[in-house]
């Protein structure tokens, strides 16, 4: 026995007991074990229902749950793998799932469920769980293939497989007594406040599970009236209705803590559970204020059609905060803004974005909003022409996403037809049907040459050009566009294209070499030119400047968006 922290009473300690998986799912169902508001929602793979199936048919064992047994009336899920589920009688006590959510939703969606993304199966033949849409269309379920939410009813199941020989039924009777005699270790917690709950659930996880800080917060702060999960779901609604689509939950979850006047890191935002439900809200509510100005200066000035364009998610975490402090930048404080964009997109600097960066960026911000510099000073180092030979294209990469923009300012004409490219379609990045190589990749590997896949050798058109060129050669397709249209007006749609004369003489001549060289040299000229250290532009922020020195070749095929300082991991058990 123990105290209880609410009443003060001698309570039971940990409970250990042994339930059948059977029981414990039509307790699921009604209502007697509910999954409280703040725990993590289905993240579980296909693969690992059907691993825990064959676990529990092999009587392995799938680890114990965790219950919290209250009277306390939570925010509980009112559905279940799909499935409806009683609400908890009122003033009796009730077991919310502390530990264990995955594997108990997946018991019950198998068992139970008969939406299409729960039918899953045994296949005595072969003896092995499937889904059941892994069956051929429009053909009856064979009789040696047992539906998992008929084993509960031996009547059913008998009948099935009356008529099939006796080996299979012999296996549908191990099947059946496995399900409903397998039992799992439950230890029920008594008398626990909220907040007891929720640091409980989150100690289990953060060590036993990868989990990410979302996650870790939304627990840390949860109570029945607050869900840190709805609060980014507002924020994300904010882009929602701008038709900007979504960045990261971590990346809204940054803005809130620097909202709170905390910062962007991880420590900044554990701050946030020593914040109340009013402080928390009122974080979010200036958040997404800024981050409508946010997204109309992405929008129209660095014309980034919807958030996929963006090279680094972080960066829309600094643009929220600097709305955020300075919600009427002047005009000179725009181009300052577009500067450090550009920047800080050239370069890697947020795509491991760490602590140590994050202070002084936020001190950066705060002193550009106050007028004390005319620059956001910042440690990302100016990038060299290098980038575009180097660099692969992937419409995961940042400087791919770089490539794009850029090539956007310059409104882009298409070789063939000399209309103006849809850039906004192209930088969507549903496919990248709108970007072509320029020497094509069949066509350098005929010569035996490698490193097409390279930006230097993307340009943007349409995807009726795409398949003009084909595998063609430049020298012959130039030609023909040449023939077709005359020599000033396919030199001003490959100007157009960043593609200059030096450039356009190397591809004449089929010289990839002499062609990525002199691209790359447009390409680095023209991005310097909007990061301001062309001759009689603006000089960018003495941090910068600095650090030309170490700054370094952008190598990387895998620059995701979000530069998130630990991984997310959304195929983990619970």
């Amino acid at each position: 026995m123990v105290k209880s922290p609410v009443s003060g009473r001698r309570v039971p300690g940990p409970e250990p007991t042994a339930v059948p998986v059977t029981r414990l799912a039509d307790r699921v169902l009604c209502g007697d074990i509910v999954l409280p508001k703040y725990q993590r929602g289905f993240v579980w793979t296909r693969q690992q229902v059907l691993y825990l199936l064959d676990s529990v048919h092999r009587n392995y064992p799938i680890g114990s749950l965790l219950l919290w047994q209250t009277t306390q009336e939570l925010g509980s899920e009112s559905e279940v793998a799909g499935l409806d589920v009683d609400e908890p009688r009122r003033g009796y006590p009730v077991n919310y799932i502390i530990d264990g959510q995955q594997r108990i939703a997946s018991l019950v969606g198998a068992l139970h469920g008969d939406s299409q993304g729960w039918q899953f199966g045994y296949d005595l033949e072969e003896e092995r769980f499937l889904h059941l849409d892994e069956l051929p269309d429009d053909t009856p379920i064979p009789a040696y293939v047992i539906p998992m939410r008929r084993v509960g009813s031996a009547a059913s199941l008998f009948g099935q497989v009356a008529d099939l020989r006796p080996e299979l039924r012999d296996r549908m009777e191990v099947l059946y007594e496995q399900f409903t005699n397998y039992q799992i270790p439950v230890v029920t917690l008594h008398e626990l406040t909220e907040s007891d709950s929720s640091r409980i659930f989150e100690r289990i996880n953060s060590t036993g599970t990868a989990m990410n800080i979302v996650d870790l917060m939304r627990a840390a702060t949860w109570s029945p009236d607050f869900d840190l999960k709805e609060e980014i779901e507002k924020l994300l609604g904010v882009l929602d209705a701008k038709n900007y689509g979504r960045v990261d939950t971590k990346t809204m979850l940054r803005t809130i803590a620097a909202s709170a006047r905390f910062g962007f890191s991880r420590s900044d935002i554990n701050r946030l559970r020593d914040l109340s439900k009013d402080e928390l809200r009122e974080a979010g509510a200036e958040a997404g204020k800024a981050a409508e100005r946010a997204v109309d200066f992405l929008c129209t000035q660095i014309r980034t059609p919807r958030a996929e364009a963006l090279p680094y998610y972080n960066q829309f975490a600094v643009l929220v905060e600097i709305f955020r402090q300075l919600s009427k930048p002047s005009a000179a404080q725009y181009e300052a803004l577009e500067r450090w964009f550009w920047l800080t997109a050239s370069g890697e600097y947020f795509k491991n974005w760490s602590e140590s960066q994050m202070g002084p960026d936020l001190a950066a911000v705060s002193a550009f909003a106050r007028g004390e510099t005319e620059e956001i000073d910042t440690g990302a180092a100016l990038p060299r022409s290098t980038l575009w030979r180097r660099s692969p294209f992937s419409k995961r990469n940042a400087p791919s996403k770089l490539l794009g923009l850029l090539l956007s300012y310059e409104n882009p004409l298409d070789l063939l037809t000399g209309r103006r490219v849809d850039a906004g379609k192209a930088l969507s990045w549903q496919n990248d049907k709108e970007f072509h190589h320029f020497f094509p990749r069949a066509f350098l590997r005929d010569q035996g040459i490698k490193g097409a896949n390279v930006c230097g050798n993307l340009v943007m058109i349409t995807s009726n050009t795409n398949i003009w060129i084909s595998d063609r050669s430049p020298s012959r397709y130039l030609r023909d566009l040449r023939d077709l249209e005359g020599e000033d007006a396919l030199r001003k749609r490959l100007q157009s294209c960043l593609v200059e004369e030096d450039a356009y003489q190397a591809a004449l001549r089929d010289d990839y070499e002499g062609f990525l060289l002199a691209r790359s040299e447009t390409l680095h000229r023209r991005l310097m030119q909007l990061i301001g250290t062309a001759a009689g532009g603006p000089a960018v922020a003495p941090a910068a400047l600095a650090s030309m020195v170490g700054s370094v070749d952008d190598e990387s095929d895998s620059q995701e968006p979000e530069g998130a300082d630990e991984p997310l991991d959304r195929d983990s058990a619970d």
